[in-house]
């Protein structure tokens, strides 16, 4: 079996660099969030959150976000 692995160069123009950064700092955030909350609630009890308990929060997360 060969694999075979390709390498890409993109080259953004402004409006697409601002919104990959957009995308980039929601996401970190989100990340950042959710790691934060793992961390707390593992301290207090002993028992990290799954990350099936945090999808379900996560609507309720972009709503209070939007709403910011």
């Amino acid at each position: 079996m060969v694999e075979k692995a390709y390498t890409f160069r993109l080259y953004p123009n402004k409006v697409q660099e601002r919104f990959i950064q957009k995308i980039f700092g929601c996401t970190r955030y989100v990340f950042n969030h959710y790691l934060s909350q793992r961390i707390e609630q593992y301290k207090k009890t002993g028992i990290a959150p799954t990350r099936y308990s945090q999808d379900k929060q996560l609507t309720a997360l972009k709503r209070e976000l939007r709403d910011c």
